[in-house]
């Protein structure tokens, strides 16, 4: 059937002109569909946020959750093109924290590393606003002074207690210091609860997971008790258990978590029962 969406030569088209092939007519209705979805989400999010301020209770209005034809999609992808650009310009606007940073401005503590390495100057304010265990540490009260010059991160070398400051003043890292620092600010992450810097670190290890990284992101998993991230892990492990156990890395890993291991083999061992049980 000739389609007068996705024809190459649409001036051939015989009558009716308005004709669809079945792929056009799918991708349509599944594009509605998803701005329909985020429509509705923005809008329940917005009615909820309403009603708590005023105590009452918000209906959402159909009209606000209904995309009628491609026209509305149009206009909701502009609309996120607009979004896309402000949210771009705060992103900018408040880079000038890194920039802070970088070039020592008013820094008032200095943070060092667990290594001896030389200490780093940063600001007391950003990073008691960054994380409340920071805040605690930097805090005074009755039973201790707040720090009047510096404060240590024992867990953490230079490198990667620098690569942890920038995180903090800018929200990103470039990717190889991601690659190189991922463990160390993941268990960061977990101890000084900077929740958006864990969920970045959780990102980055699903998105790079494999037979060569699975026991070393199982292992941060288990540090950090982040049951969704050590659930993938161990599936994914079970699923590869030949390239995995008998790799050189394995054997260092049991010696040094065998409680791990017990969990592996009684992962594996649940797997091959569950395969069995659907074939029969």
């Amino acid at each position: 059937m000739d389609c007068s969406i996705c024809t190459t030569m649409p001036f051939i088209l015989r009558p009716p002109r308005n004709t669809i092939c079945a792929a056009c007519y799918e991708g349509a209705r599944n594009l509605i569909s998803l701005v329909n979805k985020f429509d509705g989400d923005i809008s329940s999010n917005h009615n909820h946020k309403c009603g708590e301020k005023s105590g009452g209770t918000n209906v959402i209005s159909s009209s606000n959750l209904s995309c009628k034809g491609f026209a509305n999609v149009l206009k909701w992808v502009k609309e996120m093109k607009d979004m896309e650009e402000e949210l771009n310009d705060k992103i900018s606007f408040l880079g000038e924290f890194e920039a802070a940073f970088k070039d020592e401005i008013h820094t008032d503590i200095l943070v060092k590393p667990g290594n001896n390495g030389p200490p780093i100057p940063a600001h007391r304010a950003l990073l008691a606003a960054k994380s409340e265990i920071f805040k605690n540490m930097l805090d005074s009260d009755d039973c201790k002074e707040a720090p009047n010059e510096a404060i240590t991160l024992p867990e953490l070398n230079h490198d990667e207690l620098e690569s942890l400051l920038k995180f903090l003043y800018s929200g990103s890292l470039p990717i190889e210091k991601v690659e190189k620092h991922v463990y160390s600010l993941s268990v960061a992450a977990d101890k000084y609860e900077i929740h958006f810097l864990q969920k970045f670190c959780d990102r980055q290890m699903l998105n790079s997971l494999s037979s060569s990284n699975a026991l070393d992101i199982l292992e941060i998993s288990d540090v950090c008790s982040n049951l969704t991230l050590k659930d993938t892990a161990l599936n994914f492990i079970v699923r590869n258990m030949e390239d995995i156990v008998f790799s050189s890395k394995f054997e260092s890993f049991a010696l040094k978590n065998p409680h791990l291991s017990v969990q592996i083999t009684r992962a594996s061992l649940m797997d091959i029962k569950n395969r069995r049980n659907n074939a029969m």
